[in-house]
């Protein structure tokens, strides 16, 4: 399970929803997308590094999506 932590109006966030999809998709890989203002936790936690990306709730990556790591990662 892919999650996605970001926020609307975040560019990278839409760069990572796209990666993340695309993968996820190829893959047969279930993800979500989180939104920091709407969970206080998530906000105090990764407020600096949106978008944020959690392989079964383990943060993986942050600001940017790496296509060839995460399909790796998934791919173990």
């Amino acid at each position: 399970m892919i999650t996605l932590i970001g926020k609307p109006g975040c560019h990278l966030c839409d760069e990572a929803r796209e990666v993340v999809s695309r993968v996820a998709g190829e893959l047969g890989v279930p993800w979500e997308e989180r939104d920091i203002l709407q969970d206080e936790e998530l906000y105090r936690k990764y407020w600096e590094q949106i978008p944020v990306t959690l392989i079964d709730g383990r943060q993986h990556d942050f600001w940017r999506v790496d296509e060839k790591r995460l399909r790796a990662a998934l791919e173990k």
